[in-house]
């Protein structure tokens, strides 16, 4: 789960913020403790915080005093959106970009993007047929 080359408290807020994606950990639910990171990832509890601060800087986390940090209302759209862009950055621009290259259109990528998904669909619901 840990990942080597990447800061530790990066990959702590990004795990955060993935159960927050998935629904997983709801707005307005609370959040595990730095405390319970730290002893599930088993590093350092000051590791975990800083991960943690890092997300309350965002306006992902919010706290209540003496009881913990919560998922705060609109975090989950938040991170969609900020995914969404990063996304597009680092995937759909390079494609446009090579498209352009090749001379495809809009057009032209939208139906290869629908023939790659319509021949993965038929091969997953394959694999599960047997």
């Amino acid at each position: 789960m840990i990942e080597e080359g990447r800061a530790l408290f990066l990959q702590i807020a990004e795990s955060v913020e993935d159960a927050i994606i998935d629904g997983s950990l709801a707005e307005e639910a609370q959040a595990p403790s730095t405390n319970e990171l730290a002893a599930f990832y088993r590093i350092n509890p000051a590791t975990a915080a800083k991960g943690v601060a890092m997300l309350a800087d965002k306006g992902v986390l919010y706290k209540r005093r003496g009881i913990g940090m919560f998922v705060a209302p609109g975090a989950r759209e938040l991170l969609l959106s900020e995914r969404r862009t990063v996304f597009a950055d680092r995937f759909v621009e390079p494609l446009l970009v090579e498209a352009r290259k090749l001379g495809l259109g809009p057009a032209d990528l939208e139906q290869l993007i629908r023939d790659r998904a319509g021949a993965r669909a038929a091969t997953t619901t394959e694999g599960n047929a047997r």
